[in-house]
């Protein structure tokens, strides 16, 4: 198996941000469009200033993910061909981390404006709650603990090199 260059290297990195980017990108834009839309349908006269005021989080944080999940597309054009690729990866990074952070505050915030608005108060919170905590398990702390995992397997990979795509 041959070892891949710097440049080939970035290039991979850089592909396979953009198919986890594509991934995110999907899920807050239909978020953002229910939310748009949200205040056109004939309940939202209903509800109370308190799920206005977390509609309205929940938007604003749908719009900051939505901008900084597709601005690594923008920053690209504006690097195109400038042989920048490592400073638009480690900017995309960033840019994904952050739209990953604003879309889990968005989640939350919808899951908590619908529960508090069919059902109690307290039950609304505790449900939100422990979505954030469910989204925080898998998009944050089982990467971060997996990070060490496999290490001591890196002699094996050598020797039987797997067969399916390595990340």
């Amino acid at each position: 198996m041959s070892k891949e260059s710097e440049k080939q290297r970035w290039q991979r990195n850089f592909a396979d941000l953009l198919q986890e980017l594509r991934v995110a990108q999907t899920g807050v834009q239909i978020l953002f469009a229910f939310l748009l839309t949200l205040p056109f349908s004939n309940g939202f006269t209903r509800t109370t200033n308190f799920q206005k005021d977390v509609y309205i989080v929940s938007l604003l944080a749908a719009a900051a993910a939505t901008a900084m999940i597709i601005s690594p597309v923008a920053f690209h054009r504006a690097l195109f061909r400038q042989g920048r690729k490592p400073e638009l990866v480690r900017f995309a990074h960033r840019m994904a981390s952050g739209g990953l952070a604003f879309m889990l505050i968005s989640m939350v915030a919808a899951v908590l404006l619908i529960t508090d608005f069919v059902l109690d108060r307290p039950i609304a919170f505790v449900l939100s709650g422990l979505t954030a905590i469910w989204f925080l398990t898998f998009w944050a702390i089982l990467p971060f603990a997996r990070r060490s995992w496999g290490e001591d397997d890196v002699d094996d990979e050598e020797d039987n090199p797997p067969t399916g795509v390595r990340d």
